[in-house]
């Protein structure tokens, strides 16, 4: 990415990885009832050089509270595409996060019914304060 984005997604981000929940979103009716295991990682860029010099929480976004976001998010209504999983998380994250700059959102289904092996598909969405919906 270039210009002002670019710079913003090169620097100081916080880093969720590996965060797993269990949820009912899908089009497909089996998803709806039985559920499934959703892998979710999330980068969120700030500005991290004061909390840096001054080790205050104050001066950083909470891990926890955005951990909370993505759980009650894919632990909450069913939605049916997990695009709209990941905008919301997004939107809820930029919206209550302030410090927070942008989001990547990537969110993977590990059981899907596909005619093959694979690890898990998936979105992977970026978005900046500017898409924040009003």
């Amino acid at each position: 990415m270039e210009g002002e984005h670019g710079a913003l997604v090169r620097g100081d981000k916080l880093i969720l990885k590996g965060l797993m929940f269990y949820g009912f979103h899908g089009t497909m009716p089996e998803e709806r009832k039985l559920g499934q295991k959703f892998l979710v990682d999330l980068d969120a860029w700030m500005n991290l050089s004061v909390a840096g010099k001054s080790d205050n929480l104050s001066d950083t976004a909470c891990y926890v509270e955005i951990y909370n976001i993505v759980k009650k998010v894919l632990e909450g209504s069913p939605h049916n595409l997990l695009e709209s999983v990941a905008e919301q998380i997004a939107n809820i994250t930029l919206t209550k996060q302030h410090k927070v700059c942008a989001v990547r959102v990537k969110i993977g289904k590990p059981h899907v019914a596909v005619p093959g092996p694979v690890d898990s598909l998936g979105v992977e969405i970026l978005r900046h304060r500017s898409y924040v919906a009003n």
